[in-house]
Parts: C-alpha cells; sequence; structure tokens
C-alpha cells in the first residue's frame, strides 16, 4: 500500500479547482491537477492515480468522453464524476461510460471526501482479495515468494532482488493482462512520473533470459508497445 494516495483533479473553474486541491492536499493526498479534457488524458498515459475527480464540462473534450477514454486501456482506477447537471440521464450516461461515482455540483466538501475516501477504500480491497500463492509454477520454473527463491526450467537456482520479485508479483497477479508502465513504475519503484522506462525492459529482458526456452521469442514475458508489459501463462 502506498504511503501516499495520488489524485487527478480535472477541473477547469479555478476557484474550485485551487480549493479542492488545497482540501485535498490537507486531507494527506497528493494532487495533480488538470484544466482541461486533453490535459487528463496526457496525464494519465503518464502517471499512475489511485483515483481521478472528473468534471463533467471541459473545455476541449467533455469529461465524459474523456472517462470513457481512458476506460479503453484502464478500467481499475476509480473515476468521480462531478457535474453540474443534475439530471438522470447525466448520471445513466456517466456511470455508462466508466464513472463510479457521480456527485451534483454544489456538494458539501465533507461528503465528496468521505466518497473519495470510500472509492479509494473499495479499490484497495479489491485489489486485495485475490489471493496469492507463495509458490507459482510456469514452464518447468518455481518461483518461491516466501524464501525469494526461484529454480528455473534449468534446474538452475537464482536470487533474485527485491525489484525483480515486486515485479514478478505484479506481473503474475494480472496475468493474460497489460499491466501499464505507470502502475509498474509507481508500484515497484514508488515515483508517479518516471522519465525513462528502459529500466522495465532491462528487467524483462533478464526474466526472458532467466525463464524462457527462447529469449528472442518469448512465451511469457510480453511487451505492449507504448501500453505496458504481461505475462501470459
Amino acid at each position: 500500500m502506498p504511503d501516499q494516495y495520488h489524485i487527478l483533479l480535472v477541473e477547469d473553474e479555478e476557484h474550485l479547482q485551487e480549493a479542492l486541491q488545497l482540501n485535498l492536499q490537507m486531507e494527506g493526498y497528493d494532487v495533480t491537477i488538470a484544466g482541461d479534457g486533453a490535459k487528463a488524458l496526457s496525464w494519465v498515459a503518464q502517471a499512475h492515480f489511485d483515483l481521478i475527480i472528473m468534471d463533467v464540462m471541459l473545455p476541449e473534450i467533455d469529461g465524459i468522453s474523456v472517462t470513457e477514454t481512458i476506460r479503453l486501456t484502464n478500467r481499475e482506477v476509480p473515476i468521480l464524476m462531478l457535474s453540474a447537471r443534475d439530471s438522470s440521464d447525466y448520471r445513466i450516461t456517466g456511470l455508462r461510460k466508466g464513472a463510479d461515482d457521480y456527485l451534483t455540483k454544489p456538494f458539501h466538501l465533507e461528503e465528496l471526501l468521505l466518497r473519495i475516501g470510500k472509492l479509494i477504500e473499495k479499490n484497495t480491497k479489491q485489489k486485495q482479495v485475490t489471493s496469492f500463492p507463495e509458490k507459482f509454477e510456469f514452464g518447468g520454473n518455481v518461483l518461491d515468494f516466501s524464501l525469494r527463491q526461484a529454480i528455473t526450467f534449468r534446474g538452475e537456482t537464482l536470487q533474485l532482488t527485491k525489484k525483480e520479485w515486486l515485479l514478478l508479483r505484479l506481473l503474475l497477479e494480472n496475468k493474460g493482462e497489460v499491466v501499464a508502465r505507470e502502475k509498474i513504475l509507481q508500484m515497484v519503484w514508488g515515483y508517479q512520473v518516471y522519465p525513462n522506462t528502459r529500466t522495465i525492459d532491462n528487467f524483462i529482458l533478464n526474466f526472458r533470459k532467466y525463464f524462457e526456452e527462447d529469449s528472442k521469442q518469448p512465451r511469457y514475458f510480453h511487451s505492449v508497445r507504448g501500453i505496458g508489459y504481461r505475462f501470459n501463462e
């Protein structure tokens, strides 16, 4: 669990933006600001967030369209939608397009903070529900997470680094799914934004050398260009 949760606040009203940022920071959150839909998509592409607060009425690209675009590649991050429009049609559309919650302006700050806390708590618990085995086997390789020891299909015993174990666990927990580079950097290295992803590429290359019969034609560890990495069993 991270020491501090990262929130992306997508809001174009400067006064509301400043007020929300201040109050969220006072609650211990790390806050990144986006004043329009295009900037919001740019931030999501380069950083990992634990929650997104999304205003509906935004310049350039509206919040519902931004939410729909985010959901094409990220179905995990909770999105709390804010709107001055109270009609049920807008609520239904927002929720259908991928929002997890919908709050109408004007709102009580305490209610907003409670909803944010609930969404982050729920998302954190969902991630923890899936129990992960201490031993994991694939292709003749045996990974023992309790001992931090790996035995390859060749019979070699490897002592991997802490970060190698963290990355392996993250990929295996999400087997069959692409794990975004930004999420890996946040969960394994602890950076919200990291300027160079070559470090991850080197780790993946090492995994292929350790655990693949043919490292040039990998069966298990895959790179998805421009998005992230995936483990296929």
